[in-house]
This record gives C-alpha cells, sequence and structure tokens, in this order.
C-alpha cells in the first residue's frame, strides 16, 4: 500500500508538471504571429463542393432540398507557368427536389482562368463566363430551369468568394486576411459594402445586384483537419440585400427583393497556405412581384455548403 501510495504521488507529481509544460507551451501558440497572407504552396489542388438549399414555406414547412456537387480542380500560375490559376469543374451534379442525381454535361471538364479578383471589363465577377450557363440542360436532355440555371452559376462564385477573395491577400486597398496576424483579431474586409451585379445573360437582367453587409473576418483559433494544422478564420456579412430581375419569357419581366445572412469558417493550412476547408451557412428571405395574381410571392431559404480540400485518389475516384 505504501509503495503504491508512493507511485500514486509520482504520477500525480510528474501529470500536474506536464501539464503546466503543456499550458505554457499552449500559451505560447495561441500568442503568436500568424502569416495568412504568405504565398500559397506550387502545388495542383483538388477540391470537392457540395451546396445545398432548402426551400421553405412561411409556416416552416420544407418545401424540398436541391442539391450540387462539385469537383474542381486547380493548378497554380506557379506550376503552369501561366499568369492566372487555371481551373477545371472535373464534374458538376445536380439533385433538385429529390430527384435522382444527375450531371450537367456543359460543365464536366471546363476549364477556366481565375480573375481578376473583382469584375472583368465584361461585367463578370471574378471572370466567370456568363455564356457558360446560357440553355443548360442535364444529362437526360432536360433543360435546366433559369432560377435554377443562376444557382448553378452562383456555385462558381461562392466557391471562389471564400476560396480566393477571403482566403488570399486583398490588392489595392482595403484590409484582407493577411491583416490577421494573432488569435482574436477581426476585421472588416475589403468585400463590405460592396454591390457586384448578378445579372446572367438573357435570363437575369442588368441591374440585378447583391450588396454585402458589413463583411468581417476574425482568426478564431487552430484546428486539425485531416491531420494538418489549420487557422481558423471565420466570415460574417449580415444585412446583406439583393433585387433580381428575371425575364421568365418575353415581355415579362419578374422582380424578387431580399436580405440574406450569411457566415461560415475557413480552414486554412498553415503549412501550403490553401484553403483545408469552408463552410458556409445562409438565411434568405425574400419577396417575388408578379404582374399578375398572386402578385407577391414570399420565399425563406437556408444555403450551406461545405468546400473540401481531398487527394487526387479521392477526387478521381467520384
Amino acid at each position: 500500500m505504501r509503495t503504491l501510495g508512493t507511485l500514486t504521488v509520482c504520477c500525480m507529481v510528474l501529470l500536474c508538471g506536464g501539464a503546466r509544460g503543456v499550458a505554457a507551451g499552449g500559451d505560447a501558440i495561441l500568442k503568436q504571429t500568424f502569416d495568412l497572407g504568405a504565398e500559397r504552396s506550387a502545388e495542383t489542388q483538388y477540391f470537392v463542393m457540395t451546396s445545398k438549399l432548402i426551400n421553405y414555406a412561411l409556416d416552416g414547412t420544407r418545401l424540398g432540398t436541391d442539391t450540387m456537387r462539385i469537383h474542381l480542380k486547380c493548378v497554380p500560375a506557379s506550376v503552369s507557368g501561366r499568369e492566372a490559376d487555371r481551373y477545371t469543374c472535373a464534374d458538376f451534379a445536380i439533385e433538385f427536389a429529390g430527384a435522382p442525381e444527375v450531371a450537367v454535361p456543359a460543365l464536366r471538364n471546363w476549364t477556366y482562368d481565375f480573375g481578376p479578383m473583382g469584375i472583368d471589363e465584361k461585367g463578370q465577377v471574378f471572370g466567370i463566363d456568363h455564356a457558360k450557363f446560357e440553355n443548360l440542360t442535364d444529362a437526360n436532355g432536360r433543360p435546366i430551369p433559369a432560377d435554377k440555371s443562376y444557382h448553378v452559376y452562383n456555385a462558381f462564385i461562392d466557391f471562389h468568394g471564400f476560396c480566393n477573395a477571403f482566403a488570399c491577400p486583398m490588392p489595392g486597398e482595403g484590409k484582407g486576411i493577411e491583416d490577421l496576424k494573432h488569435i482574436g483579431d477581426r476585421i472588416v474586409h475589403a468585400a463590405a459594402f460592396t454591390e457586384p451585379p448578378v445579372n446572367l445573360g438573357s435570363n437575369v437582367s442588368e441591374g440585378s445586384t447583391f450588396k454585402n453587409g458589413e463583411v468581417t473576418l476574425a482568426l478564431k483559433g487552430l484546428s486539425l483537419v485531416d491531420g494538418r494544422a489549420c487557422a481558423v478564420v471565420t466570415y460574417d456579412s449580415g444585412n446583406s440585400s439583393f433585387q433580381m430581375k428575371v425575364k421568365p419569357m418575353p415581355n415579362m419581366e419578374v422582380e424578387t427583393v431580399g436580405s440574406s445572412h450569411y457566415l461560415g469558417d475557413l480552414y486554412i493550412d498553415l503549412a501550403t497556405r490553401w484553403v483545408r476547408k469552408a463552410t458556409m451557412y445562409e438565411l434568405v428571405v425574400s419577396e417575388t412581384r408578379l404582374p399578375v395574381p398572386p402578385n407577391k410571392i414570399n420565399g425563406v431559404i437556408e444555403r450551406e455548403i461545405v468546400i473540401r480540400n481531398v487527394t487526387e485518389q479521392e477526387f478521381r475516384a467520384r
């Protein structure tokens, strides 16, 4: 009993000493300076993005869920020697309101250069080609409705908004992720209060815009994702608003106005500076004004996005 008691006391001393060591080391880690604006590693990246859109009736009943799954490959300019990072959409699959999942053939193996960071000379956000999303059909030859085609297009805007605009240094004036140096730092991002156009081809007319509220970024901690150490950066844009003018048929225009609150987390790999994982949650409340009765339709939508940086093997095993 005496020996057992001595061993127990020794173990307690060792454990307490170890705990103090961990606490001291942890304190140093929490106070360290981070360089989240450092150049990303020169390696090809593979991403899988799942985007869900849940429609609600005003009494709270779920009306249906649309799901989109995207496989994107990125060859950085530092690897290819090109002027811009090159992306390839290896596959884009849709699942509307519980229907079987089906591919969008026009987007399979579509390759494009990312940039500029804002709006190009054609009024296209991130240089994403609007023409690619005109008259989309699924693999069964069925036309994709105009409103759902917009969400297909917007999936690319979402991806680059989180993985580039928020996760990369901001050129020119305005603050970006590079200004987050210590855990607890918080900034108002350069994207705050901007109002990019959201017109898309012949279906969504000019004058359609999305206005960000106060977009904030904060470095809130550290985490492990797939065994890799990551900085956790949270973003939040409350009080955002939008207006969309859609032409469902010639000589008829339908206007939708509403508000949005979106927020989520970015997990930045501290070794490579690439996004290892990103999440987004958005609540959208809207009113659609029609030229014929019932004249007004109100909608409530939840959107959820998860982006994962995966291995080439997982990417090709889709």
